[in-house]
């Protein structure tokens, strides 16, 4: 499995941004697929997840303000991010998993692909 985000950009504080990742050579809907960050100097953190289910996980961080989803007919998934803060400045990776229990969400080493990242700033 391919995946290419994209969507990144420079925003104000308080703007919003939608990012999409495209997956292709695998059967996007059997895939539970998420959005991860990595700040500088910070490590690779979790921010959203939708399961195969539909069923959706967000960091504490983001609840409220971020919004996952995915279209199976378009093999994308979306990442909706409003109320943006300077401390969301940071390359936003999608992944994909085969199988990710819930307990394992925040792990990266639990996806099995990940996109070449798209980068988000926020300026203050």
């Amino acid at each position: 499995v391919q995946l290419q985000a994209s969507g990144g950009g420079l925003v104000q504080a308080g703007g919003s941004l939608r990012l999409s990742c495209t997956a292709s050579g695998g059967a996007f809907s059997m895939y539970d697929m998420t959005w991860f960050r990595q700040g500088p100097g910070n490590e690779r953190e979790f921010v959203a997840g939708i399961r195969r289910s539909g069923s959706r996980h967000y960091a504490d961080s983001v609840k409220g303000r971020f919004t996952i989803s995915r279209d199976n007919a378009k093999n994308t998934v979306y990442l909706q991010m409003n109320s943006l803060k300077p401390e969301d400045t940071a390359v936003y990776h999608c992944g994909a998993s085969r199988r990710v229990i819930l307990s394992a969400l925040a792990t990266p080493s639990m996806y099995d692909y990940w996109g070449q990242g798209t980068l988000v700033t926020v300026s203050s």
